[in-house]
């Protein structure tokens, strides 16, 4: 049993900021002018080459794609009943078999599909992964006699194996199991030890491996190298996966895909739509209309701002629909999260919809889509994962769309977007603001939207910034917002009573989402944001800072 309950990677600094209208003027005709992609040739079928990481349910698969990833070598997560004919235009190279919850003798406990082993590629498996080896090739997996959670210092006992090249021993992992491996497989051995687990890694002259600890998180300092020497070593990977590649291959793939039709883009004004547009117009050119919607939910400014951004800079065909009331009105009476989110992705998709045939006939929507908001969204990447909430781009989706989906970052991480648009030139400011949610505000005021608390929130998150950007803290911070809760409280001001809302602050450092650690803001700038917001916004007269990290919260709190 493999069960993670940690929160692995949560510290890499991610930076964005506002940049004034005036700054992009200067850049126009330098973004505008369609600076070239560096030359580099597109990988052909041929090389292209992948480690497949067959998901066995854990919240933190998707690390070891990252890491993987960071080798330069392609990754991708699958759930373990995906069939081949998936698999094979991939060009699989290697395996990996993530941790899970299950236990690998429970009755319905998920394994591996055939082909992983018919195929002769190398496996490595991980904590369930290893106990998924062990029992489908003849080993034995029992409930430990004792629990293995947290630090360990592993010993090697076959410095010679290639997943061990440049590691230290002893060396320190994290153990997160219940089970053990009893009897190995026929033809395996153990490679390395721990104090409580004597068959922490094993391995066999075919290319197949299994980790008792994981790689993957933070905590085991040299899990990537372990990784790498898999992605390098065993599976003889090249390492050919990189931004610039994924570029042209994503440029060809867009124009198979549109062809002579025409493209609409849902442009927000963040980093993963400004890419998606970029994108697609280097592709089809004046094939692609973006569309702005102004839904109400926005933060102060934002709408000319960003309208004013692409306009002048990126010479896309933009259209602009102010849908204010219209959101509003859909939203009115709506108090649960995951109905708003819902509300919002098929009041969005409605409204291009109806854009679109102004335009004429449009074939496809394209959007912002990334990796995280899959997995997060939908159960169904794997059937033995949980849903965490629904993103209003991808579960919130109406069943029935007039509109193809072109999704050209559905399978690339935040940070990867960010490297794809530095390729692509857009400018620093651009690509490094902070991420903002599709559904806007209306996920950070908790209890039912109304243009009194938007306006409210609105204020309160305008001093919140300028306090965070006075601070130079602006660039050490994946997300900082405000928000409005429905409690409210009861104060004093002046003399008189008040009974006001209560704001909260969030301000997290994080990589790519999928966990955060809340930031050690200064008390001194803490105590500048409440005094500010309690004195500016009226409504408000108590502040509180979220201390919370991901998991066991969300970053967003709705």
């Amino acid at each position: 049993m493999d069960e993670e309950k940690l929160s692995p990677d949560s510290h890499r600094v991610a930076t964005s900021d506002d940049i004034e209208v005036s700054t992009y003027l200067e850049i126009a005709k330098e973004i505008a002018g369609e600076q070239p992609v560096a030359a580099e040739a597109a990988v052909s079928p041929a090389e292209r080459e992948a480690i497949i990481v067959i998901d066995f349910g854990s919240q933190y698969s998707m690390l070891i794609a990252r890491r993987i990833r960071e080798c330069q070598v392609y990754c991708e997560l699958v759930p373990h009943d995906t069939p081949w004919e998936k698999i094979a235009p991939l060009n699989p190279r290697g395996f990996i078999l993530s941790g899970g919850p299950a236990s690998v003798y429970d009755e319905e406990a998920p394994l591996a599909p055939p082909y992983i082993y018919e195929g002769h590629l190398p496996i490595l498996g991980i904590c369930y992964g290893m106990q998924v080896l062990t029992t489908q090739l003849g080993g034995t997996v029992a409930p430990g006699t004792q629990r293995e959670y947290g630090h360990a210092v592993l010993y090697l006992s076959d410095e010679d194996s290639p997943l061990f090249a440049d590691l230290p021993s002893p060396s320190p992992v994290w153990m997160s199991h219940g089970d053990r491996i009893e009897d190995m497989p026929p033809g395996f051995r153990s490679l390395a030890y721990t104090e409580n687990s004597p068959v922490a890694v094993m391995g066999n002259d075919d290319r197949i491996f299994g980790l008792q600890f994981h790689p993957e998180v933070a905590h085991t300092p040299y899990g990537k190298t372990i990784l790498r020497n898999f992605a390098y070593r065993v599976c003889r990977c090249q390492g050919n996966w990189t931004m610039g590649n994924f570029i042209n291959e994503s440029l060809s793939k867009i124009r198979n895909q549109v062809g002579s039709g025409r493209v609409i883009c849902a442009l927000s004004g963040g980093v993963d739509s400004a890419v998606v547009a970029t994108l697609v117009h280097r592709a089809v050119g004046d094939q692609l209309t973006c569309i702005f919607v102004n839904n109400g939910l926005l933060r102060r400014d934002e709408a000319q701002r960003t309208l004013n951004t692409f306009r002048l800079n990126l010479g896309m065909n933009i259209n602009y629909v102010d849908a204010t009331e219209r959101f509003l009105d859909r939203l009115r009476g709506i108090t649960d999260p995951e109905v708003k989110r819902k509300a919002i992705g098929e009041e969005f998709i409605r409204v291009f919809e109806q854009e679109a045939e102004k335009i004429g006939k449009v074939d496809f929507l394209a959007q912002g889509t990334l990796y995280p908001d899959v997995i997060e969204s939908t159960s169904s990447v794997s059937k033995v994962s949980a849903t965490i909430k629904t993103h209003h781009n991808v579960g919130g989706l109406p069943a029935r769309m007039k509109l193809q989906l072109l999704e050209p970052l559905r399978y690339l991480f935040k940070d990867e977007v960010r490297q794809v648009g530095h390729e692509l030139g857009l400018p620093e400011e651009m690509v490094r603001r902070q991420p903002f949610p599709g559904p806007g505000l209306a996920i950070r005021i908790i209890g039912e939207v109304t243009s009194e608390k938007l306006e409210i929130l609105r204020a309160a998150d305008w001093v919140l910034m300028n306090e965070i950007k006075k601070a130079n803290m602006y660039n050490q911070l994946w997300q900082s917002f405000a928000v409005l809760t429905d409690v409210r409280s009861v104060g004093v001001m002046g003399d008189y009573r008040t009974y006001g809302y209560l704001l909260a602050v969030r301000a997290v450092t994080s990589e790519d989402a999928m966990t955060a650690d809340w930031a050690r803001l200064p008390y001194d700038l803490l105590a500048r944001i409440s005094n500010r917001v309690v004195n500016e916004v009226p409504g408000v007269n108590r502040v509180v800072f979220d201390i919370t990290s991901k998991p066991p919260s969300t970053i967003e709190w709705e």
